[in-house]
C-alpha cells in the first residue's frame, strides 16, 4: 500500500483501539480515550486493558485480538517494553497504522533504548504495520473527531501542519485559533522511526483539504528525500517552516527531545530558500504568517496606506514600514483634490499616514478616508491602527473604538485593497482582565478576527509579516 493510502487510512479509520486505555486520570491512556470521545470521533473506539472490563463507559478488551472487528488504527499508550507484543497482535485485526505515543527510546541517548527502537521498527516491517512516532502526540483531524488534547476547535480549516514536537503542535492549534485559524490536519510525529516528515509533507501537498502547510522540524532522517518533498510541497502551496535547533544549545536540546540530527543554521536557510519556503523563527511568527496566507489574497506590491491611531502611532507606523522595506507613498492626487475641495483645512496638512485625530469633526470622516484609500490604485494594501487610548470619557472612547472596528470590517467587505488591522489588548495581569478598556479592545480584536481580517498586536508584527508575505508572492511571480 502506498504512503498516501496508508495515511488516508490513518486519517479515516473505521475503528480505533487505544492500547493502555485507563480510567486513571493521570495516564495518557485515559486522556487519548477522552480526546476521541470528547471530539466526537464517529467510529468505534476500543479500549485495550487486560485489567479492566470497562473504560470510560466503553467495553474494554484484554488485547487487540479480542476485539470483535477489524481495527485500522491503534494509539499505543504502553511503555516501550510492551510495544513488540502489541505489534505482534496487529496482523490478526488488520491494523494498518500504529501511533506510538510511547517515549523514552532513542531520544534518551541510551544504547539499550536505541536497540529497542530499532527492534520495534523491524517488528513493524515484519507485520506490515506503519508507525507514527514514537514519542509523539499523533493526529489532530477535527473533521474526523481525532485530537491530541482537550478543547481543541472542532471546526475544520485549511491549514495543515507537520510538527516534530507534540507540545508545539498543540500550541500552534491554540495560538492559531486565537487569531482565527482553523486546521485541516495536524501531525505530531516525534522520532520519525518509520513514517517521517517527508511522507507527511508529500501527503499534505496533495491533500484537497489543505491550502497552506506549516512545519516544525528539528532534524531529518534522509536529507535528499526531505528536500525533494519540501520543494514539491512548496510548488503546490505556501509552506511556512520553523527549524528547531539552530544554534549549539538548540541542537543539543533537539537531540534529547526527538533524537534529531539538527545540522547547521546556514545549511537549513540555504535549503529553505532553494525550496521556496518561508522560514519563521518563532511560533508567534509562524502563526502571524499563517494568518496572512489564510485571509489575504496574493499581494505583490509594497505600497502601504496607513490609517488610524494618533500622531505618534502614525509616525512610528511609517518608520516601521519603511525600515522593513515597504513604501509609504503620499496621498494620491484624487484624494488630495477631494481634500482641497471638501475639507480645505486638511489640504496640504493631512497625508499618509492618516492621523485620524486630525480629521475628527471635519467634513470627511474616518470611514470615508479609509474607503478612499482602500479603493485607490496607488496602494497595494492598507494597515489600520485601531485607537488604543484617547483622552475621552468611557462612553465617548468606547463608541469611537467600536466605530473604528466597524469601519474596518465594512470597508474590508467591499471592493477594496486588502486590509490588515493592528489592535493590542496590552500585557495585562489577571486582576485587569475585567478592566473595561482591555475588555473593549479584546472585543474589537475578536470582531476583526471573526471578519477574517488579519489582526496583529503591534505594527512591528504586522509589518514584518507583510514584508515576508509580499516577498513570497513576488518570488512566485518571478518563477
Amino acid at each position: 500500500m502506498d504512503i498516501g493510502s496508508i495515511l488516508e487510512t490513518a486519517f479515516h479509520p473505521n475503528a480505533i483501539a487505544v492500547a493502555g486505555a485507563s480510567e486513571t486520570s493521570s495516564s495518557y491512556g485515559y486522556h487519548f480515550t477522552r480526546y476521541l470521545l470528547d471530539h466526537g470521533y464517529p467510529g468505534h473506539v476500543y479500549p485495550v486493558n487486560p485489567n479492566r472490563q470497562v473504560v470510560l463507559g466503553l467495553k474494554a478488551y484484554p488485547d487487540l485480538t479480542s476485539i470483535p472487528e477489524p481495527v485500522d488504527y491503534v494509539i499505543c499508550c504502553l511503555p516501550a517494553s510492551k510495544v513488540l507484543d502489541l505489534l505482534s497482535e496487529c496482523p490478526a485485526k488488520g491494523v494498518k497504522v500504529v501511533h506510538l505515543l510511547t517515549a523514552r527510546l532513542s531520544e534518551t541517548g541510551r544504547q539499550e533504548a536505541k536497540d529497542l527502537e530499532a527492534e520495534i521498527l523491524q517488528q513493524a516491517k515484519r507485520v506490515n504495520v506503519r508507525l507514527i512516532g514514537p514519542n509523539c502526540m499523533g493526529i489532530y483531524y477535527p473533521q474526523q473527531g481525532m485530537a491530541f488534547n482537550y478543547d481543541l476547535p472542532k471546526e475544520a480549516g485549511t491549514v495543515g501542519a507537520v510538527f516534530q514536537s507534540g507540545g508545539a503542535s498543540g500550541l500552534l492549534v491554540r495560538y492559531g485559533g486565537l487569531q482565527g485559524l482553523r486546521f485541516s490536519k495536524v501531525i505530531s510525529y516525534g522520532n520519525a522511526l518509520d513514517l517521517d516528515e517527508s511522507d507527511f509533507l508529500r501527503y499534505l501537498a496533495h491533500d484537497g483539504e489543505t491550502r497552506i502547510i506549516a512545519a516544525y522540524i528539528e532534524g531529518v532522517k534522509d536529507g535528499k528525500k526531505f528536500l525533494n518533498a519540501l520543494s514539491n510541497a512548496a510548488h503546490a502551496k505556501p509552506v511556512v517552516i520553523i527549524k528547531g535547533g539552530r544554534d549549539i544549545a538548540g541542537i543539543k536540546a533537539a537531540a534529547s527531545h526527538t533524537a534529531a540530527i539538527a545540522g547547521s543554521d546556514i545549511m537549513w536557510k540555504t535549503a529553505f530558500k532553494q525550496a521556496g519556503v518561508i522560514q519563521a523563527r518563532t511560533l508567534n511568527e509562524l502563526v502571524n504568517l499563517l494568518v496572512a496566507f489564510s485571509f489575504l489574497p496574493p499581494i505583490k506590491g509594497k505600497r502601504v496606506g496607513i490609517v488610524g491611531g494618533g500622531g505618534g502611532i502614525s509616525v512610528m507606523s511609517a518608520d516601521a514600514c519603511e525600515e522593513a522595506g515597504l513604501i509609504v507613498p503620499p496621498l494620491p492626487p484624487e484624494i488630495d483634490e477631494e481634500l482641497r475641495t471638501r475639507a480645505p483645512e486638511l489640504h496640504a496638512w493631512l497625508g499618509n499616514p492618516v492621523d485620524c485625530s486630525t480629521i475628527r469633526g471635519s467634513s470627511i470622516d474616518a470611514r470615508e478616508m479609509l474607503a478612499r484609500m482602500a479603493q485607490s490604485p496607488y496602494f497595494d494594501f492598507i494597515i489600520v491602527n485601531i485607537t488604543e487610548d484617547a483622552p475621552f470619557t468611557k462612553d465617548i472612547w468606547s463608541s469611537l473604538v467600536r466605530e473604528e472596528a466597524e469601519n474596518t470590517i465594512s470597508v474590508s467587505g467591499g471592493q477594496s485593497k486588502p486590509l490588515v488591522a493592528v489592535v493590542s489588548g496590552g500585557k495585562i495581569s489577571s486582576d485587569q482582565f475585567q478592566d473595561w478598556r482591555w475588555k473593549l479592545l479584546a472585543e474589537q480584536q475578536a470582531r476583526l478576527i471573526a471578519a477574517h481580517i488579519p489582526t496583529y498586536s503591534t505594527v512591528a508584527e504586522a509589518v514584518k509579516t507583510m514584508r515576508q508575505f509580499i516577498d513570497y508572492w513576488q518570488a512566485k511571480a518571478a518563477t
